[in-house]
């Protein structure tokens, strides 16, 4: 079995949803590894992985506004609020997502289906600089 393990960051500009798909697909392409399983992993509690529709910006609209009703900020009842009101919501949601994702590669590719990409689910409003480990392992 071979393994490549690499990163990237990526810089935000506050709240919203970041592709990540790009970078990812040259780390694996960068492997050499045509089967196996390619995981990334971004190094924050603050901030999440997802795998959204990439083909329409509207369903990432809706998700963002579904977040922001689920998960408010100012809740007033929220004792961690060192960073501001956004900071205990943006662990919150970062729990109901999850830091990492596992896709397999076939014939040297992720094995993402046509309306999917892999994104950066950002829940803080200031920018931040996020970084993101990569682990593809395979034949």
């Amino acid at each position: 079995m071979n393994v490549l393990t690499d990163s990237f960051n990526i810089s935000t500009s506050g709240k919203g949803t970041y592709e990540i798909t790009q970078e990812v697909n040259s780390i694996v392409s960068k492997s050499s590894i045509t089967n196996g399983l390619v995981t990334v992993f971004v190094r924050h509690t603050s901030c999440s992985l997802i795998v959204m529709e990439n083909a329409d910006y509207s369903a990432r609209t809706d998700l963002h506004a579904f977040f922001d009703h689920l998960v408010p900020e100012d809740t007033p009842y929220f004792v961690h609020t060192y960073e501001g009101s956004d900071d205990m919501p943006s662990h919150i949601r970062m729990c109901l997502t999850d830091v990492d994702k596992n896709v397999p590669i076939m014939n040297g590719e992720m094995v993402l289906g046509t309306w999917q990409g892999l994104f950066l689910f950002e829940h803080r409003r200031a920018p931040h600089k996020r970084h993101i480990a990569v682990s593809v392992c395979g034949q």
